[in-house]
């Protein structure tokens, strides 16, 4: 209407039908996603905080938060960083593709979901280490090539051994005996052998000893002679 005058009222006192300008304008904001929308209007859906892997053929479920705890990871660049830096088929579900081993790929996510590595025994640790290293995760690949190195000297080491040696003494030489023992040696039993010799008018018993030490003197598979007093 010209400037200064309302809309003449129609019917009944309700006002009139706007003019064509102003219905133009109200159908410009509504298209462009104004302050003048329909109220419940549907607007498009925020993005899942829940993500679908499909490793190898078997399928994870996992947050946005726990793929992103190593940002430069390879899932991280995957679900969790806009543009086009990293990209991935997606199957019919709507899961990432994923071309790896799904057998290890569940000690990699409960890595990132609560910062701790666990192995079942079944599972090589070379092969953890392979899949920590694919998805670049660089404090799990630590981790594991610890672990690694740790069983590796514990096999290195083998059993531990031990040398017996068996002793005949009186018994008037036994407490000396056993008292001076030095150089790793221990007491291990005590036997018996009666009264075999005689001296004099008097009966002397005879005895046993065994004593055992640790064989843990080795280098490069020689085995090191004992001292001198480990051997009187």
């Amino acid at each position: 209407p010209p400037r200064g005058r309302t809309p003449s009222p129609g019917p009944g006192g309700a006002p009139g039908p706007p003019s064509p300008r102003a219905a133009g304008a109200v159908a410009a904001a509504a298209g462009s996603g104004g302050a003048l929308s329909p109220p419940g209007a549907a607007r498009p859906p925020a993005a899942s905080k829940w993500v679908r892997l499909n490793v190898g053929g078997t399928y994870f479920v996992s947050t946005r938060q726990t793929l992103c705890r190593e940002p430069k990871s390879f899932l991280c660049r995957l679900c969790c960083q806009d543009g086009p830096e990293l990209g991935s088929d997606k199957d019919e579900t709507g899961a990432y593709l994923i071309d790896r081993d799904p057998t290890y790929f569940g000690p990699i996510l409960n890595y990132l979901r609560h910062g701790k590595l666990i192995i079942n025994k079944e599972l090589a640790e070379e092969g953890v280490l392979e899949e920590a290293e694919f998805y670049n995760i660089a404090s799990l690949v630590r981790l594991v090539k610890e672990r690694i190195r740790d069983n590796e000297n514990r096999t290195s080491q083998g059993p531990v051994k031990h040398v017996y040696r068996v002793l005949q003494c009186q018994e008037e030489e036994l407490t000396q005996m056993v008292s001076t023992m030095s150089d790793g040696w221990k007491f291990e039993q005590l036997i018996s052998i009666g009264s075999s010799y005689n001296y004099g008018n008097e009966d002397q018993a005879e005895f046993l000893c065994v004593v055992s030490r640790e064989l843990n003197n080795s280098t490069n598979g020689i085995v090191k002679e004992p001292s001198e007093k480990a051997k009187v």
